[in-house]
């Protein structure tokens, strides 16, 4: 098996065992798992574009090392430790941002049926700050999380360009960093919360990695005509 599926399942079993001290409420295991998951699939994407003979993307390494600063960082307690993993991973979606723009993703969201989709971010990020307002008021967190949740909305938005893997990538990472928002401004608290933080946050970083690491398509090969065709010597 190549070393970058070896890396890939090293991280989902990180991650499932990371799952399991969410449910028991394990600290220690949790303490052990979190800082790896990033790493391993930075790993990951190293050894597949190396293999394929490619540079590997330099802002995407950038936004995971970010990210286990920021993992690192929500695992302390208090205001402090939140702002300071919420400064992290602005980071790390703004390097997303910058990597999925640089490779064309402006001009494809400007083209249907991509056209719809900042809309739908925008409305959504509206429409869910409207609602966290008062809490998050309260917590004395609004501001901060408006910057933050423009940055998410974009990194989801330039995602849907680069494929269904990476958008549903990103589409899940906007969905765990609003569950965390809802349980910080205090209008929602689903049963098995960091679970599910934690899931949707995993698979959304495992699916913008590995499609990101995944072989990009062949050129279609153009049909040789007639009249470019080399001549036949007679």
């Amino acid at each position: 098996m190549p070393r970058s599926r070896l890396l890939l399942a090293a991280f989902v079993a990180v991650a499932a065992v990371n799952l399991l001290a969410n449910a028991a409420d394990h600290r220690v295991a949790e303490l052990v798992t979190k800082p790896l998951l990033m790493p391993l699939l930075a790993a990951h994407l190293w050894q597949a574009t190396t293999a394929q003979g490619r540079r590997t993307p330099r802002l995407i390494l950038a936004a995971l090392a970010l990210s286990t600063g920021g993992d690192v960082a929500l695992l302390g307690t208090g205001t402090g430790w939140f702002l300071t993993g919420m400064a992290l991973f602005l980071g790390a979606h703004l390097c997303y941002v910058a990597a999925f723009t640089r490779h064309g993703a402006a001009a494809a969201l400007r083209r249907p049926p991509l056209l719809a989709v900042p809309l739908a971010y925008g409305l959504l990020t509206a429409a869910a700050l409207a609602w966290m307002w008062p809490g998050l008021s309260d917590a004395g967190l609004a501001v901060p999380v408006t910057g933050y949740a423009l940055a998410l909305s974009t990194m989801a938005t330039t995602a849907a360009a680069h494929g269904w893997r990476v958008g549903l990538g990103g589409a899940l990472f906007l969905s765990s960093d609003l569950l965390i928002a809802t349980g910080v401004a205090g209008v929602l608290d689903p049963p098995g919360a960091p679970v599910l933080v934690m899931a949707t946050y995993a698979a959304g970083q495992a699916l913008i990695v590995t499609g990101r690491a995944a072989p990009p398509p062949a050129a279609p090969r153009r049909a040789v005509t007639p009249a470019a065709a080399p001549a036949t010597p007679r």
